[in-house]
């Protein structure tokens, strides 16, 4: 997967995807402040870069079994469409959390109960998301989560604990060290910003108030 893993990033740096802002950072939902920003959603209006993604998800997932393909709400439900359109399988999506009207759902589509599931996701940060996503699977669909694929990872130290402990497979096509390092490969971005967003992958709830 390494030259899938630079083809990706390429895709992304080449259409715009990742931004850098040192002052003001970007605060992700988890509250971290990030000097980089991906914005995979990006790739959905861009035919070759879309094609790209699905054909390495579809690769990551020949001769596996599975039986639907979950995607997160919102910016995973084209991939996972895209997907399932692709390979001829049931699909489903996940909400953050269930509906406070109507059926009070999570999981919007037809699940069948005991169905072997893999959720896809646009980006790996924390980790959380994913992990509320397989347990609203497991429990309220009453279904197996075989894997969790994702565009990129932010390589997160939180996140791989967070994997682990809910016993869960993830393979990204991309992440964070290809990403930042073909920036600077191409001059996206200088040596200091490199240095820097390196730092904020060593401590990401530390890094702002250690530079600001």
């Amino acid at each position: 997967m390494e030259n899938v893993s630079r083809e990706v990033a390429g895709a992304l740096l080449g259409i715009g995807a990742v931004k850098v802002s040192m002052d003001p950072p970007f605060q992700w939902v988890s509250g971290i402040k990030s000097p980089v920003y991906c914005d995979n959603r990006m790739m959905i209006s861009h035919v070759d870069e879309r094609q790209l993604v699905v054909d390495a998800f579809k690769e990551l997932l020949a001769g596996k079994d599975f039986d639907c393909i979950g995607g997160t709400a919102t910016a995973a439900i084209p991939w996972a469409a895209f997907l399932a359109q692709e390979l001829g399988k049931p699909m489903i999506y996940i909400r953050p959390k269930k509906k406070e009207h109507g059926a009070g759902k999570q999981i919007e589509g037809d699940l069948k109960a005991g169905s072997k599931v893999v959720i896809i996701e646009d980006l790996i940060s924390t980790g959380g998301s994913s992990v509320k996503a397989a347990e609203a699977v497991q429990e309220e669909g009453g279904c197996e989560v075989t894997d969790v694929l994702a565009i990129v990872t932010w390589e997160m130290g939180k996140s791989k604990v967070a994997f682990e402990e809910a016993g869960l497979a993830l393979t990204t096509l991309t992440g964070f060290t290809d990403l930042i390092g073909l920036a600077e490969e191409r001059g996206d971005i200088t040596a200091e910003q490199a240095a820097s967003i390196h730092k904020f992958k060593e401590d990401p709830a530390g890094w702002w108030e250690a530079v600001s």
